[in-house]
């Protein structure tokens, strides 16, 4: 090995152990306390520094740490059984803290919002624009890959 690639991994591998002192979700084995931190990390960065590749690096960390965790298992089972489109609407409402009012202009009423939380009717892909649209996030985070969605004929 060249000084040079010996002083470039020396380097490498002290700024590596350095960053993971201060953000130990990027370490081997995050615990439920490094994933909290982590998500508040990635929200500052966000607000204050959004092209920092630390945000790259942390919510790759952060969704290996979450398909992993045994305390969000229930929670990925009850997700994973629902169809996309619901389970992304239900997931939109937790991490935004919304009620079925919140989305009158997007779907319409709280009581078509009810239906399609409870499976008695399903987001049509006006609707799916409408909610990708307010929430900058594809169309298809709301789409099964095997089926279409109403209106998509």
């Amino acid at each position: 090995m060249r000084a040079v690639e010996a002083t470039t991994l020396q380097q490498a591998i002290n700024a590596t152990e350095t960053l993971v002192n201060a953000v130990p979700m990027l370490g081997p084995h995050p615990t439920s306390k490094d994933y909290k931190e982590a998500l508040a990390l990635v929200e500052l960065l966000i607000d204050h520094h959004d092209e920092s590749p630390l945000i790259d690096l942390l919510t790759r960390k952060i969704a290996d740490y979450e398909d992993a965790a045994p305390e969000l298992a229930e929670f990925n089972a009850r997700i994973a059984a629902l169809p996309r489109d619901l389970a992304m609407l239900r997931t939109l409402m937790e991490q935004y803290g919304l009620n079925q009012s919140s989305f009158s202009r997007e779907i319409g009423s709280r009581s078509l919002v009810s239906m399609i939380l409870k499976g008695q009717r399903s987001l049509t892909l006006d609707h799916m624009r409408a909610l990708s649209a307010r929430f900058n996030i594809p169309v298809s985070a709301f789409i099964d890959a095997s089926t279409s969605p109403p209106g998509c004929d």
